[in-house]
């Protein structure tokens, strides 16, 4: 290919960069010939290319990938694989006497870097190739490589640094990232103009009335899914979430039982082993359909797999085309997607997601900005192996794209904080865990204690998942984990769903939770944290200019408006829509008022994301009590918010009073701190940020703590910080990732600076319309009744059907 001889010519000139091409089309060989050609020209012994993946599972394909040529060639070159599944007799050979090339992860590269003798380990390092970079760079994830690879700099200074992606918007600041801030020549953008198609079909209902339906996962559609299922068509089916993927597997268990064998349910709770299976039998063929989450976005090559299934909006156009190049992995093929929607209004998110992929649009990801825990991390790693001074470590550090702002006081709090334990945590040994040996320009920082770097290095990571509790069969076998939160709610003898079994619940003994097979039946499914995912920033912009076209069509300015299946399908939904209140174009901002029984209700569509309604949502009931004082619930989807007030709470007269001070962004982090609490979701936040930082650990095996545990002695630090130390720079992390990750300030101010410039629909409807039924969905799928989710929304909607008919 001729992306590849670029590669491999810029390669050997020197020059580092970032490699986009579509999946399957040859990325990992344009990224590794080029260092392999220049070690056969120049043989010597010791570690010359380290290739860094973010899972554990692409290093089993990449190995594979990489040995081959090496093999049917027979060059005299080593490859070795490292993490957390190689034996340690396997480490222990690559230390003594290490491969030319090493594919790792990113936590056991700063593993390595905490050995002492990480400097002759990297001594004969020339490239280094970053995987799936859209994937690292995003999270903390990137910052510890980047910090990492700053440190590699130092010690070779003519280091190459390649990074893959399939997938990104912002291209530039990307291979930044990658290369680092250094004075080097700008990094190398290679892309090229192969066509990769993603042919897109949506199973449509047979009919799409005025009311579509939330909150059931698309289940009551698995009738049509089934019948567009091929038994003899590889086929991955992806969720969203774990919970998603479990209801779904145990769906098609039971409406397809001549699929048993072939069938199978792979998300990251899963056991490893049980996953390397189902992974092994795709490729083979053996198994045909595959219900999955996120766990197999990323490079494992599935060249069998003919078609990706979507259940539910991917929710970012990224996340979709990279699931779909799962399907035909290989140069010019075409990636079949066929999408299930889970909302009726969902349509209207895959018809914006055609247009955004026509006109190639993807969106961008940013790294952190100089996040001080995953700095903290490294420091102390670097402790842990060859130590470092002071100032030359900050010239290294700010050679990191993401710390080349690090100020000078912040590096002296970060010394301060490991050598003293900062303002307040001095009287414990455990938080003076560097001290400085040697004098002048031989004067370095290393760990006080043998015992610190020891835990330490089990905890290296900022990965910071709830704890997990173990699932094994009772004198059996693992089959996986489930969070703590779960199986606390258990009783002996509780049934639940999880793996594709249905299990009884025995015992719960030192973080294992003992279960059994049973055939009870049961409705209980584990469910995880992070599960809820919001609308990307680029996929939002679309979604209005969708709304827009369906107002322009339906008040009769471009009868040619629905030009995509998903909208002519959505037609009689957003005529009754129309009808009842109003579309908004994309100028204007539709809010809606209606009185039930169950009080006064408030509905409005900025369609900017759940998140960002979260925040818009409580805002405005803050600021609407500050006038009228009441109690205000708030519920959120993608597509607007509702606000609910008893009866009689006059919505109307305050929304026209107090319009222009509702969206007013002007001291909006002050208003939201009061609306939203920012202190808490901050102590809360804080959590992740001591365990990354090493101020909370997990202790050594065998002795882990609880979740609880860990929240509880990250809370005691985050009040004596708060008390003794306000200046402490975790507190001013912790409330920065709230306002900006959680409550997506940045975009909660763009919002409300758009909103303020379009034209307020205000419309009084008898009922709630269309764009309301999933918004009162979502609210009542978060209330605990006797009755059914399924059997209050059907009733609702037959009074709803009987009012439109009188």
């Amino acid at each position: 290919m001729p992306f590849q001889r670029q590669c491999w010519k810029a390669h050997l000139q020197g020059r580092s960069g970032l490699i986009q091409v579509p999946t399957g089309s040859g990325k990992t060989y344009a990224a590794v010939m080029g260092p392999i050609a220049r070690m056969l020209a120049d043989p010597q012994p010791g570690l010359r290319l380290l290739y860094l993946t973010p899972l554990r599972a692409l290093s089993r394909d990449l190995a594979a990938a990489i040995q081959a040529p090496i093999s049917a060639m027979g060059w005299p070159l080593r490859l070795g694989v490292r993490n957390g599944d190689t034996p340690g007799s396997e480490r222990t050979r690559q230390l003594r006497r290490p491969p030319e090339i090493l594919i790792t992860t990113p936590e056991s590269l700063c593993l390595l870097l905490a050995n002492p003798r990480a400097e002759e380990l990297f001594g004969g390092l020339e490239a280094v190739v970053l995987d799936e970079w859209h994937e690292l760079m995003g999270g903390k994830r990137g910052s510890q490589c980047e910090l990492a690879l700053s440190w590699l700099r130092r010690q070779r200074p003519g280091l190459r640094t390649w990074a893959i992606s399939a997938t990104i918007g912002n291209l530039e600041e990307a291979a930044r990232a990658a290369v680092g801030a250094g004075g080097k020549p700008d990094p190398v953008l290679i892309t090229a103009r192969l066509r990769r198609d993603t042919a897109i079909r949506s199973l449509l209902p047979e009919r799409i009335d005025g009311f579509p339906w939330a909150g059931h996962l698309g289940l009551r559609m698995y009738e049509e899914l089934v019948a567009a299922l091929e038994p003899g068509v590889s086929t991955l089916l992806f969720t969203n979430t774990r919970n998603q993927a479990e209801r779904w597997h145990q769906c098609l268990r039971y409406a397809c039982p001549e699929m048993e064998g072939s069938l199978a349910l792979h998300h990251s709770a899963i056991d490893r082993a049980e996953r390397e299976a189902i992974e092994a039998g795709v490729k083979a063929g053996g198994l045909r359909w595959v219900v999955c989450t996120s766990s197999l976005d990323l490079g494992v090559d599935f060249q069998p797999v003919e078609r990706v299934v979507q259940i539910g909006s991917a929710k970012n156009l990224a996340r979709l085309l990279q699931r779909a190049g799962r399907s035909a992995h290989l140069p010019g093929g075409t990636s079949q997607v066929l999408f299930m929607p889970t909302n009726a209004l969902e349509l209207l998110e895959v018809s914006a997601m055609r247009r955004g992929l026509a006109d190639g649009l993807v969106e961008e990801r940013r790294p952190p900005q100089a996040p001080i825990d995953v700095l903290l991390q490294h420091l102390t790693s670097l402790a842990c192996g060859p130590g470092f001074h002071p100032e030359q470590e900050l010239a290294t550090v700010r050679s990191a794209w993401s710390y080349r702002r690090l100020s000078e006081a912040s590096w002296r709090w970060c010394l301060q904080f490991l050598e003293q334990g900062g303002d307040c945590l001095g009287a414990y040994p455990r938080y003076r865990k560097l001290k400085r040996v040697g004098h002048g320009e031989a004067e370095r920082l290393v760990v006080s204690e043998p015992a610190i770097a020891r835990l330490h290095r089990l905890n290296i990571g900022t990965i910071t998942a709830d704890r997990a509790v173990t699932v094994r069969v009772v004198r059996g076998a693992v089959l996986g984990h489930v969070e703590e939160t779960f199986i606390s709610r258990l009783k002996p003898g509780d049934v639940f769903f999880f793996a594709g079994r249905q299990l009884e619940f025995v015992r719960l003994r030192e973080m294992t939770a003992q279960v059994k097979a049973t055939t009870r039946k049961s409705q209980a499914v584990p469910a995880w944290a992070g599960g809820q995912m919001a609308l990307s920033d680029l996929l939002s912009h679309h979604l209005r200019q969708e709304v827009d076209r369906a107002a322009r069509a339906l008040g009769a300015e471009d009868s040619n408006a629905l030009d995509t299946p998903e909208l002519q399908a959505l037609e009689p939904l957003l005529r009754r829509q129309a009808e009842l209140s109003a579309l908004p174009r994309s100028t204007e901002f539709l809010v809606e008022l209606c009185s039930s029984r169950e009080g006064s209700h408030l509905y409005a569509y900025p369609f900017e994301g759940r998140f960002v309604h979260e925040g818009i949502g409580f805002l405005w009931a803050w600021r609407l009590a500050r006038h009228a004082p009441t109690t205000i619930t708030v519920s959120v989807n993608d597509y607007g918010f509702e606000l609910l007030a008893p009866r009689g709470y006059r919505f109307e007269a305050l929304f026209e009073e107090h319009a222009d001070a509702l969206l007013d962004s002007r001291e909006l982090e002050t208003h939201l701190e009061q609306a939203v609490n920012v202190s808490e979701l901050s102590r809360r936040r804080f959590r992740a940020i001591a365990q990354i930082s090493g101020l909370v650990l997990n202790g050594y095996p065998g002795q882990n703590r609880s979740g609880g545990q860990l929240q509880i002695s990250a809370a005691l630090l985050y009040d004596v910080f708060e008390r003794h130390e306000p200046g402490n720079l975790l507190l001013a992390q912790a409330r920065a990732e709230v306002l900006a990750e959680q409550l997506e300030l940045p975009r909660i101010a763009a919002a409300l600076q758009r909103l303020m410039g379009c034209r307020l629909l205000l419309q009084r409807t008898p009922r709630p319309g269309p764009l309301a039924f999933p918004l009162l969905a979502e609210r009542l799928n978060n209330r605990m009744s006797n009755e059914s989710l399924l059997a209050r929304l059907q009733r609702l909607r037959e009074q709803a059907e009987r009012q439109e008919g009188c």
